[in-house]
């Protein structure tokens, strides 16, 4: 009985009207033989008999649906809307957000089509038919709910400042650019938080903030927007203080794959309000909805915060300085690292200004605290920790432009790597890496990997967060060695997961290689449960298809194949 309620509705109203129609016919058995009789009810039992095997099959199938995960096996491959269904589309779309509001030019659509590594792009064929604009929550609503009508992926575009292919079409559709949403709606200054659309970028809402002596935690890439932030939860620097997006925001205005608008709960610090809707959105680079409002956690802007900075000769030695530092309760605003090479290439550039720099690992650290008394004590007593664990040059930065200097060095290792890189290797190109490990297995995976580097004729240099584990290893080579590159990055990448770490701190999965670690860092049912959210919310797939995981058992993309 339980499985019979199981089945669909439809299958039991035709399994009803087949029933009463026979249980309501009469038969003239007196017209009948002896052996036309028998024939009739031996026809009449095995139609019964088909019927029955038919419900059954139609229960097992229903059965297998109603699993709690969802094995890409068990998946059809995805259809999506013709080309002609598409314009169509597009026509009513053009009636929500204007002429002005939506492109088909072949330069925006580049611009939405691959990432500033020039690694991730669309192939030939993929590209979007066109970006909009919208403006308001409403016209996302009435735009997505378009596309889900008509079965039309959707890609939800933020900054544009990832690396890792999240907003990187790979089934045409349609580019919903959030970057126009770009208000600030309302500051809290006495509840700490702040009310934004997914198109403010996190710089220019620090400068508004700054009256307010206010801060929204999070520092990742310049020109990044929160829309993005939050769909990847990235982070940067201040994580070790701050920690990433998750753990900054307190509600969202999401529009769903069908155009719904939910909000995913009210202001308070504090809820204990059922799912955890909110979480459950950040990081899912706008696989499950569209975020379209958030209202994000704000902190005091550190007073008298300096900056101190050593040298070691032995990447052991500054691990142990960091876990030190920890393990005394002394509260860093930021903990970075940048290793050897990172550091010649800073000497031997230039790029470090007037003071003097070595070419050795190099500790980075954020303090503060409430007066000088306690900042003197705690300067003190990083130093006393550095020294015990063999570091020198030990320096302290107190004005502002000092400060400003130092922290130049962190913030544009990327493009001084590169171009050191191009004194030994004219056309060198530049891939970065993001892996996060426990902090004690932080310099295995730095030795072991700058080692394999080494071995294979490649440059790299390496800096991270220190304070959280999290490396990015920038490696360097010539168009030839590409393949080679990326074979190093997935073994680092599976080193990772062997140290019991992950292969994203930051940057997230998108369509990179890293989609091909994820199931043997979190395991396939694990996975599994991930696409199950995703078609419970999703369920014609229309939604940034095939990032993070598949969702297509014929899809054979490899990130890095060449598009052209």
């Amino acid at each position: 009985m339980w499985a019979f309620t199981r089945t669909s509705r439809s299958s039991v109203r035709s399994l009803k009207t087949f029933c009463r129609k026979y249980s309501q016919t009469t038969v003239n058995d007196s017209s009948l033989s002896p052996k036309t009789n028998i024939f009739k009810t031996f026809a009449l039992s095995t139609t019964f008999l088909t019927v029955g095997f038919a419900v059954g099959f139609v229960l097992a199938n229903k059965e297998e649906s109603t699993k709690s995960t969802i094995p890409l096996k068990d998946l059809k491959p995805l259809v999506y809307a013709s080309n002609d269904r598409v314009q169509y589309a597009l026509s009513k779309i053009v009636a929500i957000v204007g002429e002005d509001n939506i492109t088909t030019s072949e330069n925006e659509i580049k611009t939405h089509s691959e990432d500033p590594s020039k690694f991730v792009r669309a192939r030939e064929g993929e590209r979007p038919y066109a970006v909009v604009y919208p403006t308001s929550i409403e016209e996302v609503s009435k735009i997505v709910k378009i596309c889900y009508d008509s079965s039309i992926p959707i890609i939800p575009y933020s900054g544009g400042t990832s690396i890792e292919g999240h907003y990187i079409p790979t089934r045409k559709g349609i580019s919903i650019d959030v970057s126009k949403m770009n208000k600030i709606l309302e500051i809290h200054e006495d509840d700490l938080d702040v009310v934004v659309q997914p198109g403010v970028e996190w710089g220019h809402l620090n400068e508004e903030l700054e009256p307010y002596g206010l801060i929204y935690g999070p520092d990742p890439a310049p020109g990044a927007l929160i829309g993005g932030i939050l769909g990847t939860n990235a982070s940067g620097t201040n994580a070790v203080k701050y920690g990433a997006a998750k753990d900054n925001v307190l509600s969202l205005k999401v529009v769903l794959a069908d155009g719904t608008i939910i909000k995913t709960r009210q202001r308070p610090r504090k809820s204990s309000n059922g799912y955890n809707l909110t979480n459950l959105f950040v990081g899912s680079e706008g696989t499950l909805g569209i975020i379209v409002e958030a209202t994000l956690k704000l902190h005091i802007k550190p007073k008298n915060e300096v900056i101190t900075l050593m040298n070691f000769k032995e990447i052991g030695d500054a691990s142990k300085a960091v876990s030190e530092l920890f393990k005394t309760g002394i509260s860093c605003n930021a903990v970075e690292f940048m290793d050897n090479k990172q550091m010649n290439a800073v000497v031997e550039m230039g790029s470090g200004g007037d003071r003097k720099w070595y070419p050795d690992y190099l500790l980075l650290m954020k303090i503060s605290a409430v007066d000088d008394n306690s900042l003197n004590s705690i300067i003190n007593k990083v130093q006393k920790i550095g020294e015990n664990n063999n570091a020198f040059n030990f320096q302290v930065a107190k004005d502002e432009e000092d400060k400003e200097d130092i922290w130049r060095v962190r913030k544009t290792l990327l493009w001084n790597s590169l171009s050191w890189a191009k004194k030994f290797k004219p056309n060198a190109m530049v891939l970065p890496t993001d892996v996060c490990v426990p902090m004690s297995k932080l310099p295995e995976l730095i030795t072991k990997t700058m080692d394999k580097l080494d071995k294979a004729d490649l440059l790299a240099t390496a800096a991270g967060h220190a304070g959280d584990g999290n490396v990015h290893v920038l490696v360097i080579f010539e168009p030839e060695q590409v393949k080679e590159a990326h074979r190093i990055i997935n073994e680092m990448s599976l080193m990772a997961v062997e140290l019991e770490g992950t292969v994203s701190g930051e940057h997230g999965i998108g369509i990179s290689e890293k989609r091909e670690f994820l199931e043997r860092e979190l395991g396939t049912e694990t996975i599994d449960l991930m696409r199950s959210i995703k078609f419970a919310l999703d369920k014609k797939g229309i939604l940034n298809p095939d990032h993070i995981f598949k969702i297509d058992p014929t899809e054979t993309r490899h990130p890095f194949d060449d598009p052209k």
